[in-house]
Formats: structure tokens, sequence, C-alpha cells
């Protein structure tokens, strides 16, 4: 069992030891030292790095700062191994002795990060695989080998915040009945697919051009600020996934308009029949503008914005969960911290 000193006191360093470490760690380094202990282990300054150790694991991305304070400190760089932040390997690079350190899923980790597939299990699975093959149509040839490490830890596909928002959506609008659906810039690999396999015939329009043709689908590549394409009060069941707080900020190409998304807010409202439908997603929070990426609103911001509809759900999901039914002002103060929640809002044009 090696003795690892670890680089690093943050999330990277907390995935290294989760990911299957069973070296023997001795502490952890901090360029500058901030605590005296760190998941039960002592913290170390970069100027007390103790001598009797068999390997450093960089496990943050300030390496171009570690990696001279290594060499500045005489520290033997072939002793160190640099997982983040390098666009070519420095310090140690044998790869059997990098396996043997950081244990199967931070080495596959580590390969997948520098386009490495050698020394992986993918070898001693090609030799298991040839030792039991019968078939001479089916033998392992070396110009055929397409060696692919990323899947086997893999969850098995995700469950976020763009999968809950389309199953939302998609299952009001099933329900309601509708034949024919308007949306302004949701996903076309999810929550659109899910309209078309409804046999629902659904007419996107998106200020980007479609990568293609699908049956069913009708598309008109223009700005969707006025709606200026669509009749007024001509659309039974319209939708907006994730695409009206990114209006006016230029970085779809879009000219810069700070009213942009309010504009599009009024024109929905103009374009729904009377007893029309609306499926909306926005971000929801601390409001505020965080240029050129979104806005994030307030929730009663939105509903005041569509003051000629009626409310008929508000709910949210964040780190791939629902919350059904929430109350307008619950996340007036989230400030997200990474994660953003996305506001759920199903309105009907009053008759």
């Amino acid at each position: 069992m090696k003795k690892i000193l670890i680089w690093g006191t943050g999330d990277r360093a907390k995935k290294f030891i989760r990911e299957q470490c069973h070296d023997q760690i001795l502490g952890f380094i901090e360029t500058e030292k901030s605590a005296d202990t760190f998941m039960g282990k002592p913290v170390f300054g970069s100027h007390e790095i103790p001598h009797r150790y068999d390997y450093i694991v960089v496990a943050n991305s300030y390496v171009t700062q570690i990696h001279d304070l290594c060499q500045k400190s005489a520290i033997d760089l072939r002793k160190v191994i640099f997982l983040y932040g390098v666009e070519y390997r420095v310090g140690l690079t044998d790869p059997c002795i990098i396996r043997e350190v950081l244990s199967e899923k931070n080495y596959l980790d580590y390969c997948m990060r520098f386009g490495l597939s050698d020394h992986t299990f993918v070898d001693e699975d090609a030799l298991e695989y040839q030792k039991r093959n019968k078939r001479p149509g089916f033998f392992i040839q070396e110009q055929y080998m397409w060696p692919i490490i990323r899947d086997k830890y893999a969850y098995a596909g995700g469950i976020h915040n763009y999968f809950c928002q389309d199953l939302w959506a998609a299952r009001l609008v099933i329900r309601s009945g509708v034949k024919q659906h308007f949306d302004i810039g949701s996903r076309l690999d999810g929550f659109i697919a899910h309209l078309l396999a409804a046999d629902i015939e659904v007419t996107m329009i998106d200020v980007r051009k479609f990568p293609g043709e699908v049956a069913g689908l009708h598309t008109i590549v223009d700005d969707a600020t006025t709606l200026h394409q669509i009749p007024d009060e001509s659309l039974e069941s319209v939708s907006a996934l994730c695409s009206l707080e990114h209006f006016g900020l230029g970085r779809y190409g879009d000219p810069i308009d700070p009213e942009a998304c309010f504009t599009c807010f009024e024109s929905i409202q103009k374009k729904l029949k009377p007893g029309g439908k609306l499926y909306l997603s926005l971000p929801v929070g601390k409001e505020r503008v965080e240029f050129n990426a979104h806005r994030v609103f307030y929730a009663a911001t939105v509903v005041a914005c569509f003051s000629s509809l009626q409310l008929q759900e508000f709910s949210c999901t964040s780190l791939g969960k629902m919350e059904y039914d929430v109350d307008l002002h619950k996340y007036d103060g989230d400030e997200h911290n990474g994660e953003y929640r996305y506001g759920l809002f199903y309105f009907v044009k009053g008759i």
C-alpha cells in the first residue's frame, strides 16, 4: 500500500478519496495552509511537507503554481501526479504506477482527461474476450479496436433539471388533447421529441438554424421577440422552456435588448386564443441578470408579467427533483450556488 499526500482540500480531493482510493493517506497539502485537519487527516502547508511519502496527488486546478512550488522546493516531480488543469502530462507519467496509486475509477478519470486508453481494464477485457470467443468472424482485430472507457462507472443516463421540465410540460400538453402546438426555443431532443412521439404536430421558432427536418415538426428561423410571424389570438397551445430568459442578451446572436424577454411575454399573451394554454420554464430565485448567460426572475414577477393569463400551476425543479405547487415567494432569496432552480408555470388565457 502506497503512502500518499493529496495536494488540495476541496471537492476534487473529496472526489478522489470517494472514488476508490485505497492507499494510505498521510494527509493533505494546502499551498497556503488554512486549517490543521481535513477529513480527519493533518493538513500541511507547502513549506512543511513531510518527507516520508511515496507520491503526491495534486487534486486541484492550480497546477502551474504547484508545479513551480515543487521545483523551487526541490520536490521530485517524478513522485507527483497532476490530475487536473494541464494540457499535457507533467510530473509522474508512468501509467502502470499511476493506475496503482489512483485505483481504477480515479485512473479512468485521469485517462479520459488526457485522452489515454492504454493500461486500462479494456486491455484485460480484450484478452479475456479473445480466450473465450469461439466465432472466427468476431475475433478482435487491432485495426477495429475502439476502446471506450468512460461508460464503466457512468450512470444509465441522467435525470436532471431539463429532463424534469421537459417531462412536466410534455405530460400537460399531451393530456390537454391538442393536436397542434407552438414552441419557442425549447429542446429538440427532449420536450419536442416527446410531443412528436405522441403524434402532436409542432411548429417551433428559434433564432438559430435547425439541424435537419423531422416529420411533424415545422420550423421558423427568426427572432421570436414580437412573434410578428403569428396572427393574434391564433395559438391554442404554446411553450417556452428555458428560452425566454436569454432573449436580448446576444448569447445566441440576437440583438441586444434589455426589454426583449418582457416584450415576448406580452407577445405570447396576444397570440394565445381565449382558453389557450402556456407552459413556461424560467430560472427563479433572487432576481438579476447574469450577463450574457440568462436572467433569473422572482416567480411573482413572471406571474405579474402575464397578467392577462390565469396561473394554474407553479412548480419547480432543482437537482433533478420536482417540487409541486410551490409558494410564489418561497425562493425569492435563492442565489442557487451553482445549481439553478427552474420555475415551471402553467397558464390559461381567460375566455
